[in-house]
């Protein structure tokens, strides 16, 4: 390979492994615009949190969780390459990964993704999770559970050798974090106020929606590299495809979700809007690269609607999530997954099935990991806070400070 693609290429993964750093930015505007004024500096703790230990976590041994180096005759469960991170030999040069990208640029773009499973949980615990707790838990899946599920795919474990297709992680990513999220509303239980005596959801409105918006548009950004950058290299034809997929699911996921949303609700709902998107964008991140433009627009409008209704399903349960991150991440990343099998190149029974078996694979090892987790910090240190704390927010009683120093008395 000529040295100016292998530089091109590298390059090319540097700028997506920055877009994918931006969309902790994202995250964090979404989460604090659709919830309340006093919980702001307490979401903005957790997510900066989040990006620097993932970071430390995926140095310490996760990146060697994931990429083990499966060999003939292992069971592809579970390998440890050992602590730290050092280069192999041939590391920078285009002799590795094809030269798509140099070792320390594969650490980093996939360190960028493994920090994201816990900010997915971080939005559906708003407002009355226990700051200790988290980061308890954050730690324990971020640095353990989410590198061995990668594992399983693309560290050439036992769903890569079933045929299991999850491009850029619908399943590995967003359902990972989802399953979490769904264990630890139940676990927590709903904030004061989200359902009346009659058990009927009361909307709890967020503060900023125009943060909500401008998280939204930078997470759908931050997926150019998200999904752009899961091609490993600058293969042009190949990079714009999938960015076309990108968008227009992202975009018939807005439009499903909003018009489903008036015709459910006979109003136009801006966070119906901005979670379709989401949903669009989740739902296409398994198949990005497989899919024609006309099916990328037919999975991005039924993410839309499955938005909507999930999250309607979610009240009805009983659960709490402030963001929608369950009905966005799980559900629609279990329906992009299975979208594989449906759409695309890898269409059919078969590869239907196989899709299924991972999405069950993940739903099993996720839901019991993040309970058994959750469930012994609730025991231990515990995981909600005081009525009281929540009732004052968790900006004055954790953090002893507020977002917006001179607005306290309108925080409620």
């Amino acid at each position: 390979m000529e040295a100016g693609l292998f530089t091109a290429n590298n390059v090319w993964m540097m700028v997506c492994t920055a877009l994918v750093f931006f969309m902790h930015l994202g995250f964090s505007f979404l989460e604090i615009g659709l919830t309340r004024q006093k919980n702001t500096v307490n979401i903005l703790f957790k997510n900066v949190f989040i990006i620097c230990v993932g970071l430390l976590l995926y140095y310490i041994g996760g990146f060697n969780l994931m990429y083990p180096g499966f060999e003939d005759g292992d069971m592809g469960i579970f390998k440890f390459a050992g602590f730290g991170i050092a280069a192999p030999e041939g590391g920078m040069t285009p002799e590795y990964a094809d030269g798509g990208y140099t070792w320390w640029t594969d650490f980093l773009f996939q360190g960028m993704f493994a920090a994201t499973a816990a900010t997915i949980v971080s939005g559906a615990v708003a407002e009355r999770v226990k700051l200790g707790g988290f980061m308890i838990f954050t730690i324990i899946y971020v640095g353990l559970v989410y590198p061995i599920v990668g594992a399983w795919k693309w560290g050439g474990g036992w769903l890569d050798g079933l045929g299991f297709y999850d491009f850029a992680g619908s399943t590995l990513v967003h359902s990972v974090g989802g399953w979490a999220a769904l264990i630890a509303i139940y676990l927590l239980g709903a904030r004061k106020g989200k359902f009346g005596e009659d058990g009927k959801p009361k909307a709890i409105p967020g503060h900023n929606l125009p943060l909500a918006a401008a998280g939204v548009l930078i997470l759908w950004l931050g997926w150019f590299g998200f999904n752009g950058g899961s091609v490993l290299s600058a293969d042009p034809e190949l990079t714009s495809l999938v960015l076309v997929t990108t968008c227009l699911a992202a975009a018939s996921g807005g439009v499903a979700a909003f018009v489903t949303s008036l015709i459910k609700y006979k109003n136009y709902d801006l966070t119906m809007f901005l979670n379709g998107i989401l949903g669009g964008l989740v739902g296409i991140t398994a198949g990005a690269d497989q899919m024609s433009p006309d099916e990328a627009v037919i999975i991005g409008l039924l993410a839309g609607i499955i938005v909507v209704f999930g999250i309607a399903l979610i009240d009805k349960l009983k659960l709490d999530d402030p963001v929608g991150a369950v009905a966005v991440h799980l559900i629609c990343g279990i329906w992009g997954t299975l979208a594989v099998g449906i759409f695309g190149q890898l269409a059919g029974m078969d590869q239907f099935l196989v899709q299924l078996a991972g999405v069950g694979a993940a739903a099993a090892f996720c839901s019991l990991t993040a309970f058994i987790i959750l469930f012994a910090v609730k025991k231990t240190v515990g995981l909600r806070v005081s009525e009281q704390e929540e009732l004052e927010g968790l900006d004055i009683h954790e953090h002893g400070m507020d977002a917006y120093a001179d607005f306290r008395m309108n925080q409620h």
